[in-house]
């Protein structure tokens, strides 16, 4: 007869994928009830830390761990590939903004630095941590992104939850009465860009996924690529320089370059790169909406509108094109889907 606790952990543990409780189901139950008395089964329930850890070996056993269905093998292929893609765009655009932002002070002499420092001393100490904080927390998406492709995966974690924590100041500074209130949409858009990537890295890159890899170039050269273009984005057109512009430039190249890649035959060892794209285009697709829809009634330049628009177009493109040829990994991984 099945006690209380015995049904209350079968519970918990449907949490797992089908395929994972038809292997292990039975023996984790035997595991869990093995030295309790039967009479105590009937009074107690699951721990929290039981609880914690069958969620996470649920969360493990669907992205891709080992002697996973194929399906679930592509899943844990592309949220990793989104957690590394995004990763690598947070860093090049955190990179060129304080090298631009610095570039600008020196050049303007003693007003610009005047200007820059004023950040830091005219504010008070706290928001003068505030400000440092937002300034070089973001830098830590560097770090987040080799770290992760030298497989240093706690220090990459750490760093892009670090990096991330600037992308809540908008919506919690207004509470604190530090700063007026910004569009929530942008300030909500923003702040996913930051931590779904971060939350990615952390549930995609456990100990039994493989080692990150990109699909294409050595992590080096490839990240200075992106700071040329992201840079160059801004350098060229500055009109154009809102927080949304320079990342969504630096993924429309490299989406761009991604399709050229694999109509040249590009490495197919790395599936889910098409779904992986799709999401962190549709992420940035959001930015990009978010941070100009609130200007659309004003009389704008028509630089500004006429870039920002097309730029949003490019946007929806890419997204669209990324997630039919995602849907092909799909299909292929799960003939039914077709």
């Amino acid at each position: 007869m099945t006690t209380l606790l015995e049904a209350r952990y079968r519970s918990v543990l449907r949490l797992l994928p089908a395929y994972y409780r038809r292997e292990r189901e039975e023996e984790m139950v035997e595991t869990y009830l093995w030295d309790l008395d039967r009479d105590t089964q009937d009074q107690s329930r699951p721990t929290l830390g039981e609880v914690a850890s069958i969620a996470a070996l649920a969360v493990r056993s669907r992205l891709g761990a080992a002697g996973a269905p194929r399906r679930y093998v592509l899943l844990g292929s592309s949220v990793r590939l989104f957690a590394l893609f995004a990763v690598l765009v947070q860093a090049v655009t955190a990179v060129v903004d304080l090298a631009l932002e610095l570039t600008w002070a020196v050049s303007r002499g003693g007003a610009g630095r005047h200007l820059f420092l004023s950040q830091f001393t005219d504010q008070g100490l706290s928001m003068a941590l505030v400000t440092a904080a937002q300034w070089f927390l973001p830098l830590l998406w560097t770090v987040a992104y080799f770290a992760l492709l030298h497989d240093r995966r706690r220090l990459a974690q750490a760093s892009a939850l670090s990096a991330a924590l600037p992308a809540l100041w908008p919506l919690v500074g207004p509470l604190t009465g530090a700063l007026v209130a910004p569009e929530p949409v942008f300030a909500t858009a923003f702040g996913l860009l930051a931590w779904l990537p971060a939350l990615a890295l952390c549930a995609a890159h456990h100990r039994d996924a493989p080692p990150a890899r990109l699909p294409v170039g050595p992590p080096g050269l490839v990240f200075m690529a992106g700071c040329v273009v992201t840079g160059g984005s801004v350098v060229v057109l500055p009109a154009m320089a809102d927080l949304a512009w320079a990342p969504a430039s630096c993924f429309v190249v490299g989406a761009l370059g991604w399709f050229l890649w694999q109509v040249r035959g590009g490495d197919a060892a790395a599936p889910g790169a098409g779904l992986a794209l799709a999401a962190l285009g549709l992420l940035i697709l959001a930015v990009r909406v978010a941070a100009l829809y609130p200007w659309l009634q004003l009389p704008l330049p028509a630089a500004y509108l006429g870039g920002a628009l097309v730029q949003t177009a490019m946007l929806a493109l890419l997204t669209v094109s990324l997630a039919v040829a995602g849907r092909r990994d799909l299909i292929a991984a799960e003939p039914g889907l077709s």
